[in-house]
């Protein structure tokens, strides 16, 4: 299996809504985002499929070394010999890979997080930066367009987050920061324990409107110049916001099940941004 075969098969192995956005991109930054995507997959699968703290601590080690060895022109991994090819043409830096790794560390050494800031600053490094990483190899002419990225991150990250209550709850994290848990009454053994009620549902459309308001401010600041080429990330946006509001409906049934589109349904989604352009 060559670099190029081993990354398509892990993006597209890994059902995520990105995939479906990568379709419409030209060969070389389709390649360039898969290979990318395949990265972040690999060091965020430390974390959640290696039970023992100390194995994975050890294993994002390993990938820091690998980073630093690509970037000496020395690749062993598939993923990073399939990136290495085109970090140059998208200015795809080793401090970008060194946050994702450092996002994941986070996850090791921490289950909560007191506020909402301490939260920010794990969705930079985990969504954030990548959105940044994502809006060079969609093509980009202006600065903005970086800021735009990194907000539109964060709110596809308070997304995730709130579809995924029940499943972190289920790994023994929590990332609805404490003090929002104490503004509405609700006890993290609730979580834990699948517990509904009306003071969650408050808690989950409190953090529903403000992953909303991001969502507003991300496509506030995306500069006319670059929205033709940043329209995968347009798509990404509209199928997790979606996703958002298919949970809305739901009335935030998240603790005992995942919520999620069919790949029809989000095939359709960035379809119909391609076509509209928004």
């Amino acid at each position: 299996m060559t670099p190029e075969q081993y990354v398509q098969q892990k993006a597209a192995g890994s059902g995520s809504s990105f995939y479906y956005a990568f379709l419409f991109l030209p060969p070389p930054r389709r390649a360039a985002i898969t290979a990318f995507y395949a990265f972040c997959r690999e060091v965020d699968d430390v974390v959640d499929e290696v039970q023992d703290p100390s194995v994975a601590a050890a294993k994002l080690a390993w990938w820091r070394n690998e980073v630093a060895q690509a970037y000496a022109g020395r690749p062993s991994h598939p993923v990073m010999q399939a990136l290495a090819v085109h970090a140059p043409a998208y200015d795809i830096r080793a401090e970008h890979l060194a946050a994702v790794i450092e996002g994941c560390q986070m996850d090791l050494e921490q289950s909560r997080y007191l506020d909402y800031p301490g939260l920010e600053r794990y969705c930079h490094l985990v969504a954030g930066v990548v959105g940044e990483v994502a809006a060079n190899i969609f093509g980009r002419t202006q600065e903005a367009t970086l800021a735009y990225a990194h907000r539109l991150g964060r709110a596809m990250q308070l997304t995730n987050i709130i579809r995924d209550v029940g499943d972190d709850a289920r790994r023994g994290r929590i990332y609805l920061p404490v003090s929002e848990l104490k503004q509405f009454d609700v006890k993290a053994q609730e979580i834990l324990q699948r517990g509904y009620s009306e003071r969650f549902t408050a808690l989950m459309k409190f953090q529903a409107e403000r992953a909303h308001r991001c969502y507003d401010e991300a496509l506030a600041l995306l500069p006319e110049a670059d929205r033709e080429a940043q329209k995968p990330g347009l798509m990404m946006a509209n199928i997790y916001r979606t996703l958002l509001r298919e949970i809305e409906a739901d009335g935030f049934q998240v603790l005992h099940q995942r919520v999620a589109l069919t790949p029809v349904r989000k095939i359709w989604i960035a379809m119909k941004t391609h076509w509209r352009g928004r």
